[in-house]
């Protein structure tokens, strides 16, 4: 080739990259109404994975996807992941996971996006303003339980790769796509289907890509870590039987006063966790943390107003958002056996459980915690000189998955929102953890990035949950700039 023509040739070339772009582009804007129509058909599936009347509606939903995907031309499969152990010893079956498959050309990255279809509960008379299984548009707000988590941004993905199809576009990367109804009550049986198709399934994927989380401002994000969560019980019990206080009261010692005696060694009024040792693995704060935070758009008196409180933990946003993401947290969260409905009743309770979390960070190890806040429980509590029984079970063991926001993957995501949205995005850690990232990462070994499109204010497991028109659409257009801009990378640095 003559040199000389090379940069024309390279014009050419980027202006092929951007017709192209205005072509998905066109097409998303010219079909929105299409796809929030498909939204209100899966937001009206009450697809809640807790309720255990409501698994029809479970398997439902998991068959309407796997439908879609099929329509598409897509190999898909309804894998099997086995039965669920209800607390009466019943069992019943977990709704199938979805795969699916577009494309198997051995010169193009592969990429896996996962996400789920289950919901949280919702009822109208939680406080709700809609019915929250009837999508509603109101003011360029989609309201509706699973709009934003995480219903939305799965369709979104499917929506993207239709689009690509539609314009009988060849799609830049093979597309894969994992698809769960069990994420709002821990996944069951996900990690051993992970693990089984790691050599089959999983064995060409370059990358996994989640989007079941949110922005933390009105600027787009891209999120690098999640903390962990080790959840307790402490459970105390005493008399064999419930008691009347003004029978027994000051003859015994109560378990109530117990519990309420060592769940208050737990944290101080500002924070400080008190179990020995518990913060000698966090890993330091870095000055390129230090500076990453400080660039983040983040307003500390909109999070009071969102959160109805005058006064928060810390006062400066660095310190806040710190907390928040890399540092460890306790919260109690309830007690379960004592007396708790509306009036009065003058029990003493025979056994009290108090349940709590702490949220864990890089390099902190669920199993050191456990035996943590295991010994340093029972120490405060002989110090008690009780006659009653303290027992401490760990039920949940969450790891933090943290990612390099250098990684070639997420470059892909900066360049594609830059593309979309015209800003650099923020560079975020989550609060909360979501466990299937770390699973993916130890058994693959392979990159994954969290490429969110849910707004700060979407109201996730909360009455009105919602996803705004913009993000919803925008986010697709996202997602089909993604597939290029990851299409991109060399083979060998993904």
């Amino acid at each position: 080739m003559d040199l000389l023509l090379l940069p024309a040739v390279l014009l050419v070339i980027s202006n092929a990259h951007a017709f192209q772009y205005t072509q998905l582009a066109q097409y998303i804007d010219g079909h929105q109404e299409n796809y929030v129509e498909t939204l209100r058909e899966w937001i009206a599936i009450e697809s809640d994975s807790s309720n255990v009347l409501k698994r029809p509606d479970l398997h439902q939903m998991m068959e309407m996807v796997a439908q879609k995907l099929r329509q598409m031309g897509g190999t898909v499969e309804l894998v099997d992941i086995g039965e669920q152990e209800l607390p009466d010893g019943q069992t019943l079956a977990l709704p199938k996971v979805v795969t699916a498959q577009f494309g198997s050309d051995p010169s193009k990255r592969v990429v896996c996006v996962y996400g789920h279809v289950d919901v949280q509960p919702a009822k109208l008379e939680d406080g709700w303003a809609t019915d929250p299984y009837n999508l509603t548009d109101i003011n360029g707000n989609l309201y509706g339980r699973g709009a934003s988590d995480n219903k939305a941004p799965v369709l979104a993905w499917i929506h993207a790769v239709e689009a690509y199809q539609a314009l009988n576009m060849e799609l830049p990367v093979n597309v894969k796509f994992i698809i769960e109804g069990m994420e709002e009550t821990g996944s069951n049986g996900l990690d051993a289907m992970i693990l089984a198709q790691r050599d089959t399934f999983l064995s060409d994927v370059d990358c996994i890509i989640i989007s079941d989380c949110g922005w933390l401002s009105q600027r787009p994000a891209i999120t690098y870590g999640t903390r962990g969560n080790c959840y307790f019980y402490a459970e105390v019990s005493g008399p064999k039987q419930d008691l009347h206080s003004g029978v027994y009261g000051g003859a015994v010692i109560e378990p109530m006063t117990d519990l309420i005696g060592i769940l208050d060694t737990l944290i101080n009024p500002s924070g400080k966790i008190l179990i020995p040792g518990i913060r000698d693995a966090v890993a330091p704060l870095s000055d390129e943390e230090w500076r990453m935070y400080q660039d983040i758009q983040f307003d500390l008196d909109n999070y009071k107003s969102k959160t109805g409180i005058n006064q928060l933990m810390y006062s400066n946003k660095v310190d806040l958002l710190a907390h928040l993401w890399r540092y460890p947290t306790v919260s109690i969260h309830g007690i379960y056996g004592a007396f708790s409905d509306s009036g009065t009743k003058t029990v003493i309770p025979a056994k009290v459980i108090g349940k709590f979390s702490i949220r864990q960070v890089p390099d902190m190890d669920p199993a050191v915690v456990k035996k943590q806040v295991t010994d340093y429980l029972h120490s405060v509590f002989d110090k008690r000189k009780s006659p009653n029984t303290l027992k401490v079970t760990m039920v949940i063991g969450a790891k933090p998955w943290l990612a390099d926001p250098h990684d070639p993957v997420y470059e892909a995501g900066k360049a594609a929102i830059r593309r979309v949205f015209d800003v650099d995005p923020d560079l975020i850690r989550e609060g909360g953890t979501i466990p299937i990232a770390r699973t993916f990462q130890d058994v693959t070994g392979k990159s994954i990035i969290m490429l969110p499109i849910g707004g700060f204010d979407d109201g996730m497991h909360s009455q009105n949950e919602k996803i705004s028109r913009y993000n919803y659409i925008e986010g697709t257009k996202l997602f089909a700039t993604y597939l290029n801009e990851v299409s991109k990378i060399k083979k060998t640095s993904v």
